[in-house]
């Protein structure tokens, strides 16, 4: 394979949808050296992305896109016929849950493929025209969409996306693998190798690329996330006989991870995932396995999910036990909101979801987050809220951890006794030492642990 250097930075792209995939998708590959113009309907995040702002909390993103913005090979508009000039088209919007169903919600995915359609053609002076699909899509969708686009001459290639929140600039820059997912013609292998041509700087480095057909690239994604629900909801399942048997699950992690077959990756025990990908992900892989007549072969999905919902009423449980089975008026502090650290994402958040539940419970809840406070005032302005962990355990009768910031992980057990009503915590995530904090007089309670 030849890879033009001169080729690359004149290479013109677009991206449809400008969230979290989207946007980062756009300034990096700016930041490697193409014209990129990002398309969103949102004229507020078009305007926060075009002045150097990020709209979401991402470590590193904020870097990479004043430099690109600066570099003049990145632009922002609402504007879709902005996409006309490009050679290769990229489709990054989001596939949230449908309303009232498991089921992917395609709304947003067919919009982009509409504004697409009027500007597609054959060629680009320097070659065919690629529409790439990024979002994570039910099998069959690359297909149609495949149908559609036919008929204007420009082709498609599926190439998903692995973008872990937190690590998303690094995902795109250095990822594990690429995938493209493409016909088996000439027409096929004329798309792959334009797709060879953006991703030239990663293929430089030797970054497997794996090219498959579309129905086997639309699976990656969502097989993965399913592989890693199942890996997380399997050691909270053990946390559960844990609890019943006095065993201790962080234990029982590290013992079984040293086999290689197994990897210690994904085996921690805890109040479980969320997010936007894995939860909505394996809910509509397993509805379209329905859909397919196969429902059977993923009915383990179900349990997966239903394993991951129950880690969520345990923490709860557990907060009502170690407050004499009634909150009802007593101050809970809740430490994070966002379902993950290094990120400011409120999605199917575990950490929400438990202090909504302590709230309708009676308690008096004070929450805190480094990052996603300001969502949580636009998502649920009736949660009282505090700048930090301590401000938010003062007078607390009780302290429940539920996202493993880093502050919160390394917090001074004695010294954060002082402020507190009551010294019992509640471990959501597994990540204190149970022995430092039982020495400093507090009541500690971890999840599968004894």
């Amino acid at each position: 394979m030849v890879f033009c250097a001169d080729r690359l930075t004149g290479m013109q792209l677009s991206v449809i949808g400008c969230g979290y995939l989207g946007a980062v998708h756009a300034a990096c590959m700016a930041d490697l050296g193409h014209d990129v113009v990002g398309i969103d309907v949102d004229e507020a995040k078009i305007e926060a992305l075009a002045a150097g702002r990020a709209p979401f909390h991402e470590p590193g993103f904020p870097e990479i896109l004043e430099r690109a913005l600066e570099s003049g090979r990145l632009r922002f508009t609402t504007d879709p016929t902005a996409a006309a000039g490009a050679q290769v088209h990229f489709i990054c919007v989001g596939t949230p849950q449908l309303d009232g169903s498991d089921a992917a919600d395609l709304q947003y995915v067919d919009a982009a493929v509409d504004s697409l359609l009027p500007l597609l053609r054959a060629e680009h002076e320097d070659g065919p025209v690629v529409v790439v699909g990024k979002s994570t899509v039910p099998s069959g969708t690359a297909e149609r969409i495949n149908a559609q686009i036919t008929p204007t001459g420009a082709r498609l290639v599926w190439n998903p996306e692995f973008l872990r929140e937190g690590y998303g600039v690094k995902d795109t820059l250095y990822p594990d693998r690429i995938v493209y997912g493409v016909t088996s013609d000439e027409s096929g292998k004329a798309a792959a190798d334009v797709l060879d041509e953006v991703y030239a700087d990663q293929l430089r480095r030797h970054i497997p690329r794996i090219i498959t057909d579309m129905a086997t690239a639309q699976l990656v994604k969502v097989a993965a996330n399913a592989f890693l629900a199942t890996k997380i909801s399997f050691i909270n399942a053990m946390a559960e006989i844990c609890e019943v048997t006095g065993g201790d699950v962080t234990q029982l992690a590290v013992a079984i991870g040293h086999d290689d077959r197994i990897g210690k990756l994904f085996l921690k025990a805890g109040v479980g995932f969320g997010g936007g990908c894995l939860p909505k992900d394996i809910r509509a892989f397993a509805a379209r396995a329905e859909e397919l007549g196969r429902g059977d072969s993923v009915r383990f999905l179900r349990e997966v999910d239903d394993i991951n919902k129950r880690r969520r009423q345990r923490v709860v449980d557990l907060a009502v036990e170690a407050l004499d089975g009634d909150v009802t008026g007593k101050k809970v502090a809740v430490l994070g909101a966002s379902f993950k650290p290094m990120s400011d994402d409120l999605r199917d958040s575990p950490a929400l979801d438990v202090a909504r539940r302590l709230e309708a419970l009676g308690a008096h809840v004070v929450i805190t987050d480094p990052e996603a406070l300001g969502n949580v005032t636009k998502a649920h302005p009736e949660l009282a809220q505090a700048p930090d962990a301590f401000a938010a355990a003062k007078n607390a009768e009780l302290v429940v951890l539920v996202t493993e910031w880093r502050e919160y992980v390394v917090l001074d057990p004695e010294a954060f006794g002082q402020v507190v009503a009551a010294r019992r915590v509640i471990d959501g995530r597994n990540v204190l030492d149970p022995a430092k904090w039982r020495a400093a007089g507090w009541d500690y309670r971890g999840l599968g642990r004894p």
